[in-house]
């Protein structure tokens, strides 16, 4: 129940925090508070509401986003390991490969790259491969 409170109210915000009528909003904010400094004579209490609340601000993105990056990559390693499922010529040990260690990971690239062979055949493929595609443009 929590959860699914929790990913609602955090994809919100962060879909309002990633428009530009947020940003739009902030700089108003800053505009507004520059403006009342010589009203309140550039007081400490003056600096202190804006330090606090953009580190209060801050603090509180911080989760939100990471939640919402954990969330995005969680759904496309689901999206990727089905493609691997579903072809039939893919190799299926690479499902669920992002829970092995990063020198775990670093062997397999390094062991994909020297399948591809040499530098100048690898080169060449590529060019094939993008001259392939912009044919089918």
């Amino acid at each position: 129940m929590f959860d699914r409170f929790f990913t609602v109210v955090a994809s919100r915000i962060a879909a309002f925090a990633g428009q530009p009528v947020s940003f739009v909003l902030a700089i108003g904010f800053i505009i507004v508070w520059a403006a009342t400094g010589p009203i309140f004579g550039y007081s400490d209490t003056w600096q202190l509401i804006v330090n606090t609340s953009t580190t209060i601000i801050t603090f509180l993105m911080v989760f939100l986003i990471q939640n919402s990056q954990n969330r995005d990559s969680a759904a496309m390693q689901a999206k990727l390991d089905e493609l691997l499922r579903a072809v039939d010529a893919a190799r299926l040990q690479f499902i669920g490969i992002e829970h092995k260690t990063d020198k775990e990971i670093e062997k397999i690239r390094a062991d994909l790259e020297s399948e591809c062979g040499e530098e100048d055949d690898r080169a060449r493929r590529v060019t094939e491969s993008v001259a392939r595609l912009s044919k089918r443009f």
